[in-house]
Parts: structure tokens; sequence; C-alpha cells
């Protein structure tokens, strides 16, 4: 029975959606570059026409007839403004064409190999990540990848790395589901993560910062200061301007204050060096943020308790604290226009008013601010995952079984592989102590349908859809062996490797961990008669210790423990038509075991004389 599990979302065409978005933002980009021409040739004739008043009125006394160029400045000044929303908006135009072009490729072409593919979340001996090529070059990780800020790819690469709680992987696929439809929303998610993503560097630098202790700026007198320091040289200044201060003294007040501020900035550059060149990152932070807090949560808990944390009593509060940061990042910043940033620091105390305010935003906000981070890549996760659920409308949420050892699917496929190329195969094992013994020639695909089973756990275990039409299975950890390399720093043989793998996937069985066992050619480092007793002895082992898994085997003579085991042993196999000296493959998963073998045609192919 498949009825149970869920689809994917009510059918729909993705493709013609996302090729209506791109039609769209197209014709609003050239619209905008219109706009930015003009604009440009208009700023250059306001200049024009302001140096030819100048030059023409020069000779000319009167005041008045200075007027049309200041007004022509006025102009242009408002031109540049009007310039630099119109660059804006382009640019944030064509990071939405980019998605979309970015989406038709991989649905049509199956081309996401731009996409970043996470090779550096790939761990060390894993359970199953570089088995089943999740991270790498054409990888699940890249396959799936929409987040844009260091915290979401974390997420996304923990969340395919350890299966979900039982109690919170209905509620992370409810969530999923929420969000499948949401085309825009997403992608303007994504699109403002594009613009200014936050990087790692940046992400801990800011926790660096929020995490310290402020112990310069404490004392009362910086807050008397902050005060009273800007009013006094204010003062001097005007009295200097008026003529009531004279030249000694404004002299003295210039190089006084000069030595205190610049005493104070010595005190400030450790935060700067910390803090400073970030603000647009803090700015495309405060405009995810913001989209997050305006997301539709629907019925879901889980998108509701995570928007939560960023507005109180409907009122968007993280959004607007990080905007208000940005905003001082700005200010704190102008440290890098010398010309600007020391008068302002005689004047007003430029860096004392920063630290202070940046000291009360932390005591305000710091407390929570790392949790937002956590919930933009928690969100970002989960919309990577709903895009897949909207690209691929017949892909299915699977239905989570209690007890241990059941995976059912119809039609189950690779989904790293082109759909037109993709051969689906129908399965069902169910209950622990279970082995199917899957044979069969070479290149037949019995690896790509370990894969395909394995990939199918860990999507559905990260709250993704998968790719078949009806799937149920059991809460399992995936353990595999079916890529062994040998070490040479560690002066590990690929046999010995094995054996290693081995021995941690036999652990957990004598553990009693709920674990799916996916075997590829075991023992392959040995001579075929050792080989033969120590796969035999393995399979009743797993038996004995009530495991359950999928073993891909050459050796046929592992499919006849059916007859000693028949409760326990299923056989399977892929087979291949042999028509003279060519191959033919259905890669169709059949009952049984394996009849034809294709080793000595290939070898022949190779020139190797049989």
């Amino acid at each position: 029975m498949f009825l149970c599990s869920m689809p994917v979302t009510s059918f729909h065409d993705p493709v013609a959606q996302y090729k209506q978005f791109a039609t769209e933002y197209e014709t609003t980009a050239a619209q905008l570059r219109r706009q930015r021409s003009w604009l440009s040739w208009s700023r250059l004739l306001s200049v024009v026409l302001a140096i030819v008043w100048l030059y023409w009125q020069w000779p000319i006394s009167s005041g008045w007839m200075v007027l049309p160029s200041v007004i022509l400045v006025a102009v242009f000044l408002r031109l540049v403004v009007l310039s630099m929303n119109v660059q804006q908006q382009l640019q944030h135009v064509q990071q939405f064409l980019i998605i979309n072009q970015a989406e038709l490729r991989q649905l049509q072409e199956h081309h996401y190999k731009d996409r970043y593919d996470g090779a550096a979340y790939m761990p060390p001996n894993h359970a199953y990540a570089h088995d089943l090529d999740v991270f790498g070059e054409a990888s699940l990780y890249q396959y799936l990848q929409r987040a844009e800020s260091d915290a979401g790819r974390n997420t996304l690469a923990a969340w395919l790395l350890q299966p979900a709680l039982p109690e919170e992987l209905p509620a992370r696929q409810a969530a999923v589901q929420q969000l499948a439809p949401q085309v825009a929303w997403r992608q303007h998610l994504q699109a403002s993560g594009r613009e200014h993503p936050v990087s790692a560097a940046t992400a801990q630098k800011l926790q660096q910062w929020m995490q310290s202790k402020d112990d310069v700026f404490t004392a009362t007198g910086w807050y008397l200061l902050r005060w009273l320091g800007p009013v006094v040289s204010i003062g001097l200044f005007t009295a200097y301007w008026l003529d009531y201060l004279p030249n000694f003294w404004f002299n003295l007040y210039l190089l006084v204050f000069f030595l205190g501020t610049s005493y104070i900035s010595k005190l400030a550059t450790p935060t700067w060096q910390m803090l400073g060149r970030m603000s647009k990152e803090i700015n495309g932070l405060a405009a995810s943020l913001k989209y997050v807090e305006q997301m539709q949560t629907g019925e879901s808990h889980w998108l509701k308790q995570r928007q939560s944390v960023l507005v109180v009593n409907g009122e968007p509060m993280a959004s607007k604290a990080v905007a208000g940061l940005n905003q001082l990042l700005n200010r704190f910043d102008y440290r890098l226009n010398p010309v600007v940033f020391i008068p302002l620091n005689i004047l007003l105390f430029w860096d004392l008013q920063q630290m202070l305010l940046f000291a009360q935003w932390k005591k305000q906000h710091a407390a929570t601010a790392t949790q937002w981070l956590q919930v933009l890549g928690e969100v970002e996760a989960a919309s990577s995952l709903a895009a897949l659920a909207y690209n691929m409308p017949h892909w299915c949420f699977p239905q989570m079984l209690q007890g241990h050892g059941s995976f059912e699917a119809k039609a189950l496929g690779h989904p790293l592989i082109a759909a037109d190329k993709r051969v689906v195969s129908d399965i069902a094992t169910q209950g622990v102590a279970q082995v199917n013994i899957i044979t069969g020639s070479n290149m037949a695909g019995k690896s790509t349908f370990l894969r395909s089973v394995g990939l199918a756990m860990v999507m559905a275990q990260a709250g993704a859809p998968v790719c078949a039409l009806h799937c149920r299975m059991s809460y399992m950890q995936v353990m595999s062996s079916m890529r062994i390399a040998d070490n040479l720093a560690e002066s590990t043989s690929t046999f010995y490797a094995e054996l290693k793998k081995l021995k941690s996937i036999i652990d957990a069985v004598k553990a009693q961990q709920p674990v799916y066992l996916l075997l590829d050619e075991i023992l392959r480092g040995t001579n075929s008669g050792d080989r033969h007793a120590g796969s035999a002895a393995l399979i009743q082992q797993l038996i004995a210790q009530q495991a359950c898994g999928m073993i891909a085997t050459h050796d046929l003579a592992l499919a006849e423990l059916v007859h000693q085991y028949p409760d326990h042993i299923h056989n399977y196999h892929f087979d291949v038509q042999v028509s003279g000296e060519e191959l033919y493959f259905d890669y169709h998963l059949k009952q049984g075991i394996c009849q034809s073998l294709n080793a000595s045609i290939l070898m022949k192919k190779i020139g190797i004389d049989m």
C-alpha cells in the first residue's frame, strides 16, 4: 500500500512559472537600463549648463545671476540620487533574473553546477555522506542549495548529515510544504541574500563582538563627555566664527580637541577593526530578516515559532534592530574618509557617540541577535527544500512509520539523474532481520539503486520530498559501505579501510541502533574464497542481530542463502540483454537472482583476449 504518502503540492508547471518571471524581470531590467541612461545624460547636461552659465555670467557682478547655476547643481544632485535608486533597483531585478534563469537551467538542462556545492562540509568517515554524494560537485547539497547566508548553508548541511528527530520531522515537513507555493516570497528572500550575503567571517565577527565585554567606555564620565564635549566644541567654533575667539585660542582649541578625540578613536579602533566595512552585509541581513518577519506561516507551528523570535507583539523587531545597527556601522565607517571624519570627530566626538550607541545596542539586542541568525539559517534551509518541492510536484513527502526496518517506494528514482534518463523501480521491505540481496552484471544499475534508496532516506529525514510517486519508511539512520579508498597518510590499505567501515556498521547493529545498511560489493580486496565466506558470515550475523538493509554483489552464491533464510533474505537483480557482443540495459529492478553476466564481453571490448 502506498496511499499514505503525501504528494508535494497541487500539480503545476514550474517551468512556465519561471519563464513568466524571467520575461517580466527582463522587461523591467530593460526599462531600468533606459531610465539609467536617461538620468546619466541628464546629469551630464545639468553640469554642462551650469558651467556654461557660470562662464557666461562671470563678468556680471550681480549675485542673482549665480542662482541658475545653483539650481542646476541642485538638479544634478537630485539626479545623482535618482540614478543611485535606479541602479539599486536594477541590481535587485538582475538578482531575480539570475535566480529564475538558474531554476530553468536546472529543470530543463539538469544543470546546477553553478550553485555552491558544500564540499567543505564533507566530514571524514561519515556514515553515508561520501558514498551517497551528499556534498561536492553534482551532489545532493548542490542540487538543493538555495541558501545565501553562511547560517543557511550550515543548517542545510546539518540537516543532510543528521536525520531529524521523529518528534521534529513532521513539523519540518509541514513548514516545507507551506513555503513551497510561495515562489515570489522565496525568491525575494534569496535575492536579498544574494545582493549582500552575510559571510562566515562577518557572522563570526558579529557574534564575537556581541559576546565580548564592554570595559572601555563604561565610566560615567564618558556619558557626560558625550554631551558636554560637543556643546563646548560647537560653542568655541561658533565664537571663533563670530570673531569672539582669537586665533591663538581657536588653534589651541583645535589642538586639544584633536588630541583628545584622537585618543578616544584609538580606544575605539579595536571595535572598528572588528565591525568596520561590514555595513553592506548587515544591510542585507536586515532585508532578509524582514522577509522572514513577513512570511506567511499558515498552520505551520514550526514557522510560527521561528517567526516569533523576530516579531514582538505583532511588530517586526529583528529587522529594525539590525537596520539600526547598520546605521551605526555606516556612521562608524566615516573613519574611511578623513576629510569628513576629522571635523566630525572634533566637533561632535563622533567615535565616542558611536561607541556608546554600540554599547546600548548590544545591551538591548545581543542576547537575542544570535537567535536571529539561527532562525534565518533554518528558514533558508527550509526554503531550499521548498524549492525542490515546488519544482518536483510529482515527488512525494514520505509517510514516516513507527517501528524499525520498513522501506516502501513506488517508482523510486535517483534524484540527481535527469528526468529523461532516470529509470524508476518499486521496492518494499518490512521489519527487522531482513536483507535484500541485489545481484546483477556490471553497469546494470545496482549501485545507483542503492544510492536511490539511501538518498530517499536522507532527504525524507531532512524534511524534503523524495524522488518517488509514493513512499513510506521507518525512522532509520543510513549506514553505507560503497566507496572505499586507501589512506596513505594513515598507511591504510583499501581492504583495511573497508574493514574499519564494516566494524563501525557491526558496532551500530550490536548496539541496536535503528540503522539501514547499504553495502556494495563488500570485501572486494581479498580472494574470492575469503570474500564469499566473509560476506556470507556477515549476512548471517546481520540477520541474527535483527539488522536490515541491502547488499549488492556479483557473488551469485550469496543469493543462495535464501534457502537457508527464506523469511529473512529476499533476492532482487538487475538484468542485461546480450546480443552478440552488444549489451542492452533496462535498469529495472526485478525479483530473483541474476542469470546473465557481462564482464567477459566488456573485457573483450577493451582489448583483452578471452
